[in-house]
Parts: structure tokens; C-alpha cells; sequence
């Protein structure tokens, strides 16, 4: 297995949702998004979008609700 100068991923799937959070508002800095890069998992971000996303839609829909019931 070839090394990539910073061995292996190394992120929890907190730090995976924050990163998809902050994404969402699209104010994350380049040094966050360089380090994300290198650190995070993919599999936990494809997650944590998809959580996120289920949620946006479930605020969403609820704000509907309220507005027109």
C-alpha cells in the first residue's frame, strides 16, 4: 500500500457532519477545505450529505406546513 505522505485518514464522523454543515452555507475557509481534503473519509461525508439533505428537505417541508395550515 503506497503512503501519501500523511498516513491514514483520520476524522470522526462529527468532525465529517460539520465539514457537510458549513458546506451547506458554503463559508468554509481554503485551509479548512485543504485539510478536510486529507483528512476526512469519503464514505462518512457521502453520509453526512445525505443526513444533511434529509434534513434540509424535513425543515423545509415543515416550514410549508406551518406557512399554509
Amino acid at each position: 500500500m503506497s503512503d501519501n505522505g500523511g498516513g491514514p485518514r483520520k476524522s470522526s464522523f462529527g468532525q465529517s457532519m460539520r465539514a457537510v454543515f458549513w458546506s451547506f452555507f458554503g463559508v468554509r475557509k481554503r485551509s479548512h477545505l485543504e485539510a478536510d481534503a486529507t483528512q476526512l473519509n469519503p464514505l462518512h461525508v457521502i453520509v453526512a450529505a445525505l443526513i444533511g439533505a434529509a434534513i434540509f428537505i424535513g425543515v423545509l417541508i415543515l416550514i410549508v406546513r406551518a406557512v399554509v395550515g
